[in-house]
């Protein structure tokens, strides 16, 4: 009732000022100045300084609050760069500029433009001269303008948890900037960037439930991508031997405080390299990014200080399940021991699950959340990575790794299976696991085994999660908080 009542008064200014001649949306209004501009030049200068200026300054943003003595009034504008104070005042503005300045509501967009000077708290304030309105806001700002907090509405209308809330702003440009440090760092070491297709014919390069669409030209069924990696290899194949993609994967799955069905993700290649150099690249990576954000490698996220210096803490899953998890060797080598202990951990899995596949079940469960400092977790079963390469020293486990931090995978690399015989054999054994209900299992893909057939270099290639990278740098809990515009459930207005 209350915002019913509001919304009526601003209809009523909206006709009082069109009546005037107002221009509710002009087009023409060019400030020359931002807010942190003028705050970083001139925040320093005293009075004496600021009265000696000679050159006037314009700004335009939202008006956030007002502070009304009747013939004058102090204003915050904010910016896409901040907030700043200006003074509004009868006697200095023309009539007209007055008048629509009385019709103006906060969360309006306005262009003032004056010039600086300090109040009697010495606050840098600007000296409205001219007051033009350059967007009505027909609806009121959220929580009586004192901001944003139910979670639901703050995800479900992103642009009102912007303007409201300043740190929410800063999660997204710290995001932007992460991306950039990424690309950078990439680019430095000779890292070509590309674009596979988001459609394709087939669902691979991840063990994942894809979405399913239709071309209706092609009368063909295709997949949003759950991974770009079977294209990427190609182009290794075809020459290009140190690649990376920045951009979206999705995968119908559920949501929760670190899965979002789209998402993004960095992969890259890199031929002639092994998991075991990823490592130590991915240390480099992120200490770098680390550095030029914090200044240093040990930060705080939710409460817990995470140090990236290197080395980072190496553990083979099955050392894993015996430290962490409490099996015993015997309990690993013995399907049956497995399943009833995979059980009794509360693991959701059938008797005819591959025993590799039980084994990470029961570390998904025991294992993963304890890992809070960065650990790379190697020695993969073969039954759940299908597209690795076996390890020399043991042909039931691949050359692979996983990175987790604060509980979280973060990373997934291996060597890359170029044998295609061995490629083939294990698209077979998937084929067996979806036939067995298991839809998240790959496909045969024949023209990727064409691909492998003429041959691929010895490559080592590696999955990022950007935004659960960006949860970590920027202390969020949920990947909502790290995405503009999250998955939620429709619902009726």
């Amino acid at each position: 009732m209350e915002d019913n009542d509001l919304l009526k008064v601003r209809l009523e200014k909206i006709a009082a000022l069109k009546a005037a001649g107002t221009d509710l949306y002009p087009n023409d209004a060019k400030p020359q100045n931002t807010t942190d501009r003028i705050l970083q030049e001139y925040g320093g200068m005293d009075s004496d300084g600021l009265a000696k200026l000679t050159q006037k300054f314009s700004l335009a943003g939202r008006l956030m609050a007002i502070r009304s003595f009747g013939k004058a009034a102090f204003v915050k504008i904010q910016d896409r760069k901040g907030q700043l104070q200006c003074y509004i005042a009868k006697n200095i503005l023309s009539e007209q500029d007055f008048s629509i300045f009385k019709k103006l509501d906060i969360g309006d967009i306005i262009y003032v433009s004056g010039k600086l000077f300090r109040t009697k708290t010495n606050e840098l304030t600007l000296e409205a001269e001219s007051v033009r309105l350059t967007a009505k806001s027909i609806r009121p700002l959220p929580e009586k303008w004192h901001g944003l907090t139910d979670i639901e509405t703050r995800y479900r209308q992103r642009h009102l948890d912007l303007i409201s809330n300043p740190a929410v702003k800063e999660i997204f440009i710290r995001r932007s900037l992460i991306i950039r440090l990424i690309r950078q760092f990439m680019d430095r070491h000779d890292f070509l960037e590309v674009e596979t297709p988001m459609m394709q014919p087939k669902a691979g390069g991840a063990v994942a439930r894809p979405f399913k669409t239709h071309h209706n030209a092609l009368d063909q069924d295709l997949y949003l991508r759950i991974a770009p990696e079977l294209y990427l290899k190609r182009l290794v194949t075809g020459g290009l031997e140190r690649v990376y993609e920045i951009n979206r994967n999705f995968r119908n799955e559920g949501i929760s405080t670190f899965h979002n069905p789209e998402f993004t993700m960095m992969e890259f290649y890199a031929s002639y390299a092994t998991y075991e150099d990823l490592m130590s690249f991915t240390e480099e990576l992120f200490a770098f990014i680390a550095r030029e954000i914090f200044g240093k490698l040990a930060f705080t996220y939710q409460g817990t200080e995470i140090d990236l210096t290197p080395p980072w803490r190496r553990l083979a899953v099955k050392d894993a399940l015996v430290e962490i998890a409490g099996m015993t060797p015997d309990e690993m080598a013995d399907p049956a021991k497995a399943i009833d202990f995979a059980r009794n951990a509360g693991c959701d899995i059938k008797e005819t699950d591959p025993p590799g596949k039980i084994l990470m079940a029961i570390f998904d469960e025991r294992v993963e959340k304890k890992l809070i400092q960065p650990t790379f977790v190697t020695h993969y079963p073969v039954a759940v990575s299908p597209l690795s390469r076996r390890s020399n020293t043991d042909p039931d486990l691949v050359d692979r790794f996983e990175l987790y931090i604060s509980g979280r995978e973060i990373a997934n690399a291996f060597s890359e299976l170029n044998d295609p015989a061995d490629q083939r054999e294990r698209f077979a054994a998937q084929l067996k696991e979806r036939e067995a209900g298991d839809d998240e299992a790959h496909e045969m893909d024949e023209d990727y085994i064409r691909t492998l057939e003429y041959g691929m270099p010895p490559t080592a290639g590696e999955g990022i999660g950007i935004d659960r990278l960006i949860m970590l740098l920027t202390d969020s809990a949920s990947i909502r908080d790290v995405i503009l515009f999250p998955l939620l459930r429709s619902r009726t207005e």
